[in-house]
Parts: C-alpha cells; sequence; structure tokens
C-alpha cells in the first residue's frame, strides 16, 4: 500500500505542476439509429436519449476537441425544416429531450431564412461539432445532403482542426427522405441500402461500453442502416446478425478512412514522470535497488 500512495503522490504532483497537452483530433460518430426521432417518441426514449448524449460527449470531448477546449460548446444541426408528415419527427424535439435545448444553431437548404443558417454558408468553425439528422425518422433531405457533400473537403478540413461530427442514419429510398450519396460527405463511409430494423438483440462492444452505453440504449426502437466497413473507425454497436449499426473514432480524416490518433503527449509524459518520481522516493526509503 505504501509503494502505491509513494507513486501515485507522484502523480498528484506532476498533475497539478506539469502542463498537460491536448491531442486534437477529428472525432466522428456516425449510426444507422435515428435517435433524434426517438429521443422523443418511440418504444425506448431513454436510450435514444443516452445515446444522444454518448455521441455528442465523444465529439466534442475537450481533450481531442479544439473548439470545446476553447470553450465552444454549441453544435450545427443540419436539417430540413419542412414538416414531411406522420413516420417523422422534428430532429429538434429529439436533442432537446436529451438535454440539449439552446445548445445548437440549425442549417438547412437556405429555404428557410432567418434564425435558420444557410448551409451553403454556414462556417463550420464557429461550432464544436456537426450533427446531422436521420433521413427517416429525422427531417434530413436530398438537398442538404447534396450540400454537405458538395462540401465535403471543407468538413474533412473542419474535423482535421479538431472539430466533431455525428451523423444519424441516412437510409435513402424507399423510406427515406434522401435517395443518393448517403454519408457521401465522408467518402470512406460504406453504408448499404435501407435497413429497417426493429431494435432486438443488438449488442454494444467492448468500445461501446466505455462510451457509457448498454444494451438496453441500443434496443426498443428501430434502426435504419447498416455499415459494412469501418473506414478505421471502432465499432460501438451491432445487430443480432453481427451488422455494423453505429462507428466512431477519432484521428486524422482523409479520403480513405480516420487514422488512429496517440494518447495525449502531456499524457504520456505525465504518467512517466510519475512512476520515475515514485521510483525515486523508493530506492530512498531503501524499498528497492
Amino acid at each position: 500500500m505504501k509503494r502505491a500512495t509513494l507513486i501515485l503522490a507522484g502523480l498528484v504532483l506532476l498533475g497539478g505542476a506539469g502542463e498537460v497537452k491536448a491531442a486534437f483530433a477529428a472525432s466522428v460518430f456516425i449510426t444507422g439509429h435515428d435517435p433524434d426521432f426517438h429521443a422523443f417518441q418511440g418504444g425506448n426514449t431513454t436510450g435514444a436519449q443516452h445515446l444522444n448524449q454518448a455521441a455528442l460527449n465523444f465529439v466534442m470531448n475537450p481533450l481531442f476537441n479544439s473548439y470545446a477546449a476553447a470553450g465552444n460548446h454549441r453544435f450545427l444541426l443540419v436539417t430540413d425544416l419542412t414538416n414531411p408528415g406522420g413516420g417523422y419527427s422534428d430532429p429538434r424535439l429529439g436533442l432537446n429531450a436529451s438535454g440539449y435545448t439552446g445548445a445548437y444553431d440549425v442549417a438547412d437548404n437556405g429555404t428557410t431564412g432567418g434564425s435558420v443558417l444557410d448551409l451553403h454558408t454556414v462556417d463550420f468553425s464557429k461550432y464544436a461539432a456537426i450533427v446531422v439528422a436521420s433521413d427517416f425518422g429525422g427531417w434530413l433531405r436530398q438537398a442538404e445532403l447534396n450540400i454537405l457533400n458538395t462540401r465535403s473537403a471543407e468538413i474533412i478540413s473542419y474535423l482535421n482542426t479538431g472539430g466533431g461530427l455525428y451523423a444519424m442514419a441516412e437510409s435513402g429510398s424507399p423510406n427515406g427522405l434522401t435517395t443518393s450519396g448517403k454519408f457521401g460527405y465522408l467518402p470512406f463511409i460504406v453504408s448499404n441500402t435501407a435497413l429497417d430494423q426493429s431494435e432486438v438483440g443488438n449488442s454494444v462492444t467492448a468500445f461501446g461500453a466505455s462510451l457509457g452505453l448498454s444494451n438496453s440504449d441500443v434496443n426498443g426502437n428501430a434502426s435504419h442502416n447498416i455499415f459494412t466497413s469501418t473506414g478505421g473507425l471502432s465499432v460501438v454497436d451491432v445487430d443480432a446478425s453481427g451488422r455494423i449499426l453505429t462507428l466512431a473514432g477519432r484521428g486524422t480524416v482523409t479520403d480513405t478512412g480516420v487514422g488512429t490518433v496517440p494518447a495525449p503527449p502531456g499524457i504520456v509524459l505525465l504518467g512517466v514522470g510519475s512512476v520515475c518520481v515514485g521510483i525515486y522516493r523508493l530506492r530512498r526509503k531503501g524499498l528497492v535497488a
């Protein structure tokens, strides 16, 4: 116990006096679920709310997100604002139900005006994250998706300066409001055609559990697409057949995927320094050679 206490003391000392630098990197969370809909209505609103919270906590973590580290905690919601009718819900309702009322601005294809921003020209760097609504459940339409896809290079550049992106289900025809170019703003993402499933038998991976999610969060509603490759991201949860429902990860984004990012260098140095201080003190006490 004494030895462990001495090493921990070194950690606390260095943690208070040393400089811990963040390793800023792109943070991406994409899912075939539509929690922007189910956080407001559905069989498991609590689980959908947890999914929204886990995603936004991940992509806006100030240790990796340079904008959040600078004190910017607002995000940009990309959605159409024309109500398509039954079976869909304004994605703002789901985000508000998840605890984000007043924490975001909205951008659409430029037709609404007023306080709603024009996605053609909005400055992504004013936000800690971009959140893309789902197209089945939420209100994302082809017009907004086309703009996102056209601005892919800008989005990737924004991500690589430490921004975050959270995108929900893009199922396409016949159920979705989009028909082509799904997730085209991240060219390495491969999604199949629409696969609408009841959330039964889904399971969270160890990585998903590390984000604070559990199996109860990803069952009880519906999902609308799967992913057929990872693009360098980690799997968060899978369906009953083992197909990928959600991906997340950090690193440098390229056209071919997301590269891994090392631990923040200050934290690595902090750990090494702590061990050195601990060993030094043990040697002074004659407890180690």
